[in-house]
């Protein structure tokens, strides 16, 4: 049963009347606001208001206030240095962005002079159709700076998987992000936006995921979709698609969008497309398909360990045969590394330890889109795009086997020309001998 009751606040001010008056004025108040000053540095704030709306009011309020109390955001590096990290913990950190950004080593000066002096950028996180294994992926980061600035001094901004607030508070602490930092938080995406029903298959806080997305993103600098749901739609929009999810960048046209697939992407991946976006001011370098080169450059394929078999013909038939065990090419059990783009052979999952394709299943080819329609999992694409000798499997194992044949027979051809000289060189020594013996 709602009532209506006066409720005391206590809040410490200084300098702070133009604050006081813009929330002495909003609507969301649900009433009136007295302010009483004392000695320039205290305020009693007394607010009319329903019972039940008494907790997002005061969570409201003194997200506002404290929201104040340091216009002055600290940069990168205090908040590195603050974390217990040395100068030279920082150093090493902006190489290993760096090396993962693909950069040149003269860039790093060039990271850390700017994460000396930008201050830390406001990201709101949103999670939409998703598993979320694109948040566990990233706080699975390897290196510890990374957790730690990410996480503790970026994501936890807004995210809904993270952040320990919730409910009406977690919506007033967006909220205020949103209107102090107006055109310069990144806004995080991460699940495929439903439109049908009318959006009803996802809502979050009273609203659906598409207004939600499209008010977070109204103020934006930039928008980062995270893993395939967000790029492409993934399992969601697998068809029949039934509750219509769609990847954002059919919703927004007109922000700037880097998409980073994969299901889940790699967490340094994710690292580093920030840190590009913070060292640099300005979108990683993109593909066609707006993903970054740095991490989507090369397919699956050439990075792999198991390539060296491929080129040979020497394949997989099941996963249960020897040649599995001997660790041979996967391809004819299903691997999409061929025509898959992403650097997980290179950077691979939890501290460079494995990657699937190192872990004996053949990549799903997560990154590219559609790869839910584009045919089961564990057979064989057909045709395999690249230069002639990679048209299918069938024609390089044949290839492969006659370049065998071929060779064994040169070799056994170099083999008896080689014997029949030794036999005509030790013949010719043999009657040099006798003629020395018997002179």
């Amino acid at each position: 049963m709602n009532r209506n009751f006066l409720l005391l606040f206590l809040f410490g001010l200084n300098k702070r009347y133009r604050l006081v008056s813009l929330i002495s004025n909003h609507s969301k108040l649900g009433g009136y606001v007295n302010l009483f000053k004392k000695n320039c540095t205290l305020v009693m704030c007394f607010f009319k208001t329903e019972g039940t709306r008494v907790k997002s009011l005061f969570h409201y309020l003194k997200t506002l206030l404290m929201s104040t109390k340091n216009e002055q955001r600290e940069t990168y590096y205090e908040s590195i240095i603050k974390q217990g990290y040395s100068r030279r913990d920082f150093i090493k950190f902006s190489t290993y962005m760096a090396a993962f950004m693909g950069l040149e080593s003269s860039m790093v000066g060039q990271i850390a002079e700017s994460l000396e002096k930008t201050p830390r950028i406001p990201i709101i996180w949103e999670h939409y159709q998703e598993c979320t294994c694109c948040s566990e992926s990233f706080i699975r980061s390897d290196h510890p700076i990374v957790a730690d600035i990410i996480l503790d001094r970026i994501s936890l901004d807004y995210t809904q998987t993270l952040m320990a607030a919730s409910g009406h508070q977690a919506e007033a602490a967006k909220k205020a992000i949103m209107d102090k930092y107006k055109g310069e938080y990144i806004l995080c995406v991460e699940g495929s936006i439903p439109l049908g029903d009318d959006g009803n298959y996802c809502c979050i806080a009273g609203k659906s995921a598409k207004e939600t997305f499209l008010e977070a993103a109204a103020g934006a600098k930039a928008i980062i979709a995270w893993g395939s749901c967000a790029s492409n739609g993934c399992v969601q929009a697998a068809k029949p698609n039934p509750t219509g999810a769609t990847p954002i960048h059919k919703i927004v046209k007109n922000k700037p969008i880097i998409k980073v697939p994969g299901c889940p992407p790699i967490g340094e991946v994710m690292a580093g497309v920030i840190m590009h976006v913070v060292a640099f001011d300005r979108l990683p370098e993109l593909d066609r398909l707006g993903r970054p080169k740095a991490f989507y450059g090369k397919r699956v394929h050439d990075s792999c360990y198991r390539r060296p078999y491929y080129d040979a013909g020497l394949f997989a038939e099941t996963f249960d045969d020897q040649n599995a065990k001997n660790g041979y090419c996967l391809y004819k059990v299903g691997c999409k590394g061929p025509m898959t783009y992403n650097s997980c052979g290179i950077i691979k999952w939890n501290d460079g330890v494995s990657y699937p394709i190192q872990s004996g299943h053949g990549c799903i080819g997560c990154s590219e889109e559609n790869f839910w329609d584009n045919g089961p999992f564990y057979e064989r694409t057909t045709q395999a795009p690249g230069f002639a000798i990679e048209s299918n499997a069938d024609t390089v194992g044949k290839v492969a086997a006659g370049v065998v044949v071929g060779g064994i027979a040169l070799h056994a051809i170099g083999a008896t020309i080689s014997k029949r000289q030794e036999l005509a060189d030790n013949i010719k020594r043999g009657k040099t001998n006798e003629k020395n013996i018997d002179s």
